[in-house]
């Protein structure tokens, strides 16, 4: 419910009348809301979703980034020890690894922190929690380190819902840039559909006190993922425009998924280009969702 919760998504999609579905509007900081919440449904499984994840929000202020993905960790671990779930994954980032070069190996579950952003350590410190309270109460934790996602419902302040609702607006693209470095950033993608079957596979299959990196396989520099929503769209590069670099930007992202898909998960096979063009029709269809958050 914070500013990136703004567009209502469950009602958009219609999810509240599900049978199964309930929403109870506490803070995860509040202990004492917390473990009513959890007195009254008393979970099973918790899938801990809830962060402050955009870097330059960080960078301007950490201090929400603490305490909604540190000290709100804190409080519902303790919540899910106290009522006894059976399974608590934690979601993390591809970000705790921190930045790679071109000829690194991509990252492994067992590779060093190097978190580099507020955002990055808030998270690394957020799985030192939860693994923590793996050894340390037995709670049964999982935790899966994601790669960037799009896809549909994405907050239109990250790079691709950002530049597809521009472009659909005939406005530029802000790209970030400099002589040394025209766009070379390197993310991996990860389709959010994906993602979340990633997810619920290993909450059912993942063994307590494991780590699950969830990669898209799709490494693109920030100048061709540009280049191809300009594609898209039947635009040309006089639609960049060229923005200074973030403090401290990381370089490239990259995660190894040999361990997941050595645990049995298939990742759909859907190609990136696919995958793009429905992120850019969903976009399309659905102006009456994203228009607003772009004024608020």
């Amino acid at each position: 419910m914070t500013y990136a919760g703004i567009g209502r998504n469950i009602e958009h999609m219609g999810l509240e009348r599900h049978p199964r579905y309930a929403f109870h509007r506490v803070d995860i900081c509040d202990s004492e809301a917390i473990n009513i919440v959890f007195a009254k449904e008393c979970p099973d499984i918790v899938v801990h979703f809830a962060a402050e994840s955009h870097v330059d929000r960080s960078i301007k202020n950490a201090s929400e980034f603490v305490m909604t993905n540190v000290v709100g960790t804190q409080v519902l671990l303790d919540a899910a020890v106290a009522s006894g779930v059976k399974r608590f994954v934690q979601i993390s980032t591809d970000e705790v690894y921190g930045s790679l070069g071109n000829d690194d190996p991509s990252s492994v579950e067992g590779d060093i922190f190097a978190p580099r952003s507020p955002y990055a350590a808030s998270k690394a410190a957020a799985e030192h929690l939860a693994l923590s309270y793996w050894h340390t109460h037995h709670l049964p934790v999982i935790v899966t380190r994601s790669s960037n996602n799009f896809g549909p419902y994405q907050f239109p302040e990250k790079l691709i819902p950002l530049f597809v609702t521009n472009l659909i607006d005939g406005k530029k693209v802000p790209l970030m840039y400099s002589p040394e470095n025209p766009g070379l950033n390197v993310r991996d993608w990860l389709y959010v559909e994906d993602n979340c079957e990633a997810i619920w596979y290993v909450t059912e299959h993942g063994a307590p006190g494991e780590t699950y990196n969830i990669g898209g396989g799709n490494e693109r520099t920030n100048i061709q993922i540009t280049r191809a929503l300009l594609s898209q769209f039947g635009m040309g590069e006089d639609m960049i425009q060229h923005v200074p670099h973030r403090k401290g930007h990381d370089f490239r992202y990259s995660l190894s998924t040999e361990k997941l898909c050595g645990h049995g998960f298939r990742f759909p096979q859907r190609s990136f280009d696919q995958q793009l063009a429905l992120t850019i029709d969903w976009y399309r269809r659905n102006e009456s969702w994203w228009r607003p958050l772009k004024k608020a």
